[in-house]
């Protein structure tokens, strides 16, 4: 029997994926990475979601620090900490068989609901929508 193939998560990968997300939000957090970039914006990184593969042993983390006008100072920091965050979610993911190489990107997700904002409330899609009123 052959398995469907999607490209959806599954729900596992969705569980663990979460569980990822608060372990590296923990670490975080606690202020265990020694960085001066980090720990200047430690308070202000949102780490919006954790994907994992669907072998679970990579976790790519979207990461916004918030506040900051150049995200990349951030994304590297944490892509050179990666294995000691990975070291240090241990003691909370220890269901795991193998423990998830982590990978920082930056998360564009805002960017793209801002331009989708933005359009709808342009005049020409104000426009289109108040002809669709007279109509009815």
């Amino acid at each position: 029997m052959t398995r469907p193939s999607s490209s959806a998560p599954s729900q596992r990968m969705l569980r663990i994926g979460e569980q990822v997300r608060a372990a590296i939000t923990q670490v975080l957090q606690r202020g265990e990475v020694r960085d001066d970039v980090i720990e200047a914006t430690v308070i202000s990184i949102s780490i919006s979601e954790v994907r994992m593969s669907p072998d679970l042993k990579i976790a790519t983390a979207y990461v916004t620090p918030l506040g900051v006008s150049d995200h990349s100072f951030v994304i590297e920091a944490l892509n050179r900490h990666a294995r000691f965050i990975r070291g240090r979610l241990g003691p909370q993911l220890r269901q795991m068989k193998y423990m998830p190489e982590v990978r920082f990107r930056d998360d564009t997700s805002f960017d793209n609901y801002k331009k989708i904002d933005e359009l709808l409330r342009s005049p020409e899609v104000s426009r289109d929508l108040d002809g669709d009123n007279d109509e009815q």
